[in-house]
């Protein structure tokens, strides 16, 4: 991406533009929005940023300022190096810890602790390489499904990017047999290159990973090998919801669903679409400003 268009604006009015842009009729999917803090020390002044492969428009730097009640932010145009950003936003990233697990890059050393499961995710184009709290917080939610005794059987990661919550789930229950899926086209090599940096099989079996690259549910091969007793989701509030019936028909009767990608601010209308699908919150974590959601059928107890 070639072109930055940006705004400085308070945290909520940044992500009441992030969550309008979800629910924006007709958003143009090639302009790619990313918020964040100004000043680690401050949480209250946000950025906005939007990302053109060209340089923007009129109409798209005017969609971008509709995304903000009025009187709109100054949206500032900025052409950009001819770099690999989510390469170059990874350097020098420190490992995280997540419950039993640790991510690092190849550029850090392992560290062989006992209890610990590493897995190594370099700087892709894709995203999950643990860096973000929702992929964080579903690596620690996924340890703490683990101890409370859920031992799922068939289980998918829908949204997959570089596979990394996938290679959690078959470290967890590594007699699983496990799906992940995506729909962008760049993530199928990603995970395979990052299936063997972590000694994960790929297969159909027992212990062995199947890569798909599908648009939501709607796949064969999805469809083959549902019911899953454990569906991961880490994706968007907006996708998430207008999925929630989908992911209940692919889930067994007794399963659980693994929802992520949603601001705080937007988890009453998430589960509130996931009763409607048969579906109550199980346990729930807050990283950051970010749900992480564990949901089980109505019924269980």
């Amino acid at each position: 991406m070639s072109w930055k268009l940006s705004a400085v604006d308070s945290k909520e009015r940044v992500e009441a533009a992030l969550e309008k842009r979800e629910v924006t009729v007709g958003w143009d999917e090639n302009i790619v929005l990313a918020g964040f803090e100004v000043d680690p020390d401050d949480g209250t002044i946000w950025q906005l940023d939007a990302y053109t492969e060209e340089k923007p428009t009129a109409a798209e730097t005017k969609a971008v300022a509709a995304l903000f009640e009025a009187p709109a932010p100054k949206i500032k145009a900025e052409q950009l190096p001819d770099l690999d950003w989510v390469v170059e936003s990874q350097k020098g990233v420190d490992p995280i810890r997540a419950g039993r697990f640790r991510v690092r890059t190849p550029e850090h050393a392992a560290l062989g602790e006992a209890g610990v499961t590493e897995f190594v995710i370099p700087a892709a184009q894709a995203f999950g390489t643990g860096q973000h709290e929702t992929t964080a917080g579903c690596l620690a939610m996924l340890d703490a499904m683990h101890a409370a005794g859920l031992r799922p059987r068939n289980v998918a990661d829908i949204g997959t990017g570089t596979g990394l919550l996938a290679f959690a789930a078959m470290d967890l229950w590594p007699r699983a047999v496990a799906t992940a899926s995506d729909i962008d086209p760049v993530c199928g090599p990603a995970v395979v290159e990052n299936c063997e940096l972590n000694s994960v099989t790929i297969g159909t079996g027992q212990g062995q990973l199947a890569m798909v690259i599908a648009d939501g549910m709607d796949d064969p091969a999805l469809q083959a090998r549902a019911p899953f007793d454990l569906l991961v989701a880490n994706i968007l509030a907006a996708p998430l919801i207008d999925m929630a019936f989908d992911f209940a028909e692919a889930v067994s009767p007794r399963g659980s669903i693994l929802l992520a990608g949603l601001l705080e601010t937007q988890e009453a209308k998430v589960r509130a679409a996931y009763r409607k699908a048969g579906f109550r919150l199980h346990r729930r974590l807050v990283n950051g400003d970010w749900s992480i959601l564990w949901l089980r059928h109505r019924f269980q107890g």
